[in-house]
């Protein structure tokens, strides 16, 4: 990844946060911004730009971005998308498929911070829900969550998206138990807003996944 756009990249998620928490904060200085990145800073990259940037640096096949700058880009995805409007952006930006392809990316570490990205877009997002299951990215979750072959690190994660995913809303719920099923586990239904039953399953899925190794 260009230098001066990782630089960008943190800034732009520190400061964002930073004027969010406290409207009173002084203005963000430029810190140690290269000029590269000033540049592009006065040029007005929006939050959406911002991740445009970074799914391209993640998806990019350039031998010079290498997986640690793929994890940079990965990261400031992520806090980019804890904010609501930014994660319901997924969709108009068509980042959802990109997104639940990195899945099945060959690195672990890519496929976890890609679950942790599911479950943070998703969560108490009914919007994102919604688009989430119409992209049919239930079963990969499933998959990561209870694959035997799979790191803790990566299952946790997935049971995370899991998690966000089903609660509260009973068509993923209703998919998820499905998918359960096919595995030879309990399909029977439960209410996606009995949250004690929610927690059952959920709890049930993170102890296995926290026995991996």
């Amino acid at each position: 990844m260009d230098p001066g756009m990782n630089e960008l990249l943190k800034w732009s998620v520190e400061n964002s946060s930073t004027t969010v928490n406290d409207p009173s904060a002084a203005p963000p200085t430029n810190r140690h911004l290269n000029p590269d990145a000033l540049n592009a800073l006065f040029g007005g990259p929006s939050d959406a730009d911002l991740m445009v940037a970074s799914m391209a640096a993640i998806k990019s096949s350039d031998p010079e971005i290498s997986l640690e700058d793929k994890l940079v880009a990965f990261d400031n995805f992520e806090q980019l998308i804890e904010n609501l409007d930014n994660a319901n952006n997924l969709q108009p930006l068509a980042l959802w498929t990109p997104l639940l392809e990195c899945l099945a990316h060959e690195e672990a570490e890519i496929r976890m911070i890609a679950a942790w990205c599911v479950g943070t877009a998703v969560q108490n997002n009914e919007k994102s829900q919604e688009r989430l299951l119409a992209m049919n990215g239930i079963p990969p979750l499933v998959k990561l969550a209870t694959g035997e072959k799979e790191g803790q690190k990566v299952r946790r994660k997935a049971v995370y998206a899991l998690s966000s995913a089903a609660r509260n809303y009973q068509p993923s719920m209703d998919v998820l138990m499905e998918e359960l099923g096919k595995l030879g586990r309990s399909a029977e239904k439960i209410d996606a807003s009995d949250m004690d039953a929610v927690d059952v399953l959920i709890g049930g899925l993170r102890d296995e996944a926290s026995k991996a190794t």
